[in-house]
């Protein structure tokens, strides 16, 4: 016999569907974000193996691609928007929703300046719900005057960004730190693109390197500090990053 969810009432009115509100509340899940321009995607298929991927791993069963993409499709339709930010969540019961907002400014983004924390994702191979150790070291990195956390180990070796990822650059090659990480979409569609490697980077070995960028959903960008370590904007490696990135076609949404 199936247990019926708890009654429950927002603002004292009960919940129109206290099942979905009981899934959306369990803090369970996975997502993926995406930039859509005239209805097109770079890296679809990427973002499509993401969410099936995930969906399995987690609850045991995929999501297919098409109802992905006629669910999408179907959002943007009825937020009348051909350019947009995207995001997919998939809770539990495969509850799909999506969410459709402004679309992030195309281009470079602005330098930023990192400061690092010590803390490492659980499961960081999953775009997984629930991040509030992210969200924790993110929100303090701003209020200390920067613009994003950098994660590290209690040994000082790098991961990742609180929502990015992060790459070096050590005048031969762009170098991405090869401790868990989540493996973004739009790092996956650089690294092939740019002269990349991974091999580990801890804080001790930053003076080593010319220059730094971050990457994720809504951004490229150089990094200019992190921590007391400076580093100079390469106007030629950013060059070559954002060609690289914005040499890569798009991907119909549309079933």
């Amino acid at each position: 016999m199936t247990t019926p969810p708890p009654h429950t009432e927002i603002d004292g009115v009960p919940a129109a569907d206290p099942e979905l509100l009981a899934a959306l509340m369990s803090g369970y899940g996975h997502f993926t974000a995406m930039q859509v321009r005239d209805g097109r995607v770079k890296g679809l298929g990427l973002h499509l193996d993401r969410l099936d991927r995930s969906t399995r791993e987690l609850f045991g069963r995929g999501l297919e691609g098409e109802r992905v993409r006629g669910l999408v499709d179907g959002a943007l339709g009825n937020a009348g928007r051909r350019d947009a930010s995207v995001r997919v969540y998939v809770y539990p019961g495969v509850r799909t929703v999506v969410t459709v907002a402004d679309p992030a400014p195309d281009g470079l983004g602005a330098p930023q300046r990192l400061t690092t924390a010590d803390y490492w994702r659980p499961a960081p191979h999953i775009k997984h719900l629930g991040g509030f150790g992210q969200r924790f070291h993110g929100e303090a990195a701003r209020r200390a005057g920067f613009d994003e956390a950098l994660l590290t180990s209690p040994y000082g070796e790098i991961s990742e960004g609180a929502i990015s990822n992060i790459a070096f650059w050590d005048g031969t090659s762009v170098v991405w730190p090869s401790a868990p990480c989540l493996h973004g979409i739009t790092m996956a569609l650089l690294e092939p693109r740019l002269e990349s490697v991974r091999r580990p980077v801890t804080l001790a070995d930053l003076p080593d390197y010319r220059a730094a960028f971050v990457s994720n959903s809504r951004t490229i960008a150089p990094v200019t500090a992190i921590d007391e370590v400076a580093f100079t904007v390469d106007e030629e490696l950013m060059g070559r990053v954002w060609a690289a990135y914005a040499a890569v076609e798009g991907d119909e949404i549309r079933p």
